[in-house]
Parts: C-alpha cells; sequence; structure tokens
C-alpha cells in the first residue's frame, strides 16, 4: 500500500482527477421575468469616444421585456445630479404607458 500511495502521489493525472468532496450546489432557479416593460432595466457607459458635438460618451439603457433600447449622448465627466436628468427627460418621457 505504501508503494501505491507513493505512486499516486508522484503521478500528475491522479492528482488533477480527484473526487469532489463538497455538497451539490443544490437546484438551479429561473430569473424573475418582468411583467411590464420598463420596470426592470440595465445602464451602462460606452465611453473613451472621439469628441463630436461635444460629447465623448453613450449612456446606454435597455428595456429587458422589449429589449428597447435609448441611446443618450453625454460627457465622461458627468455628476449624478445630471446622470438623473438624462434619465428622466429621456427615458421617463420616451417611454410609452403600457
Amino acid at each position: 500500500m505504501k508503494e501505491v500511495k507513493q505512486y499516486m502521489e508522484g503521478y500528475d493525472i491522479c492528482q488533477q482527477n480527484k473526487n469532489c468532496t463538497k455538497q451539490p450546489a443544490g437546484k438551479l432557479m429561473p430569473n424573475s421575468f418582468p411583467k411590464k416593460p420598463w420596470t426592470h432595466i440595465l445602464a451602462d457607459f460606452i465611453t473613451k469616444l472621439p469628441l463630436a458635438q461635444g460629447y465623448d460618451s453613450i449612456l446606454v439603457v435597455v428595456d429587458w421585456l422589449t429589449k428597447m433600447v435609448h441611446f443618450i449622448p453625454t460627457t465622461e465627466k458627468m455628476m449624478a445630479e445630471r446622470l438623473v436628468r438624462l434619465f428622466r427627460d429621456n427615458v421617463e418621457g420616451g417611454k410609452r404607458d403600457y
């Protein structure tokens, strides 16, 4: 047995193919699905763009349900208050009531 143990400790394949001792993670749960448009959104910035008409970034806002997208030109040095105004003026005002 001692020789077998030494052989297995020195053999790379035996070391790579060990049994997993952890408990299974459990059942997968599906993500929640939005019931109405514009209740679940994704927002991201595209930055470091060449300057065009005073803008160097784009704020992208996507609705999860309808996949409707708003592309809003902005600047990289925008403050939070300006972000809220951009969202309110371009997304809130631009969406339809369903």
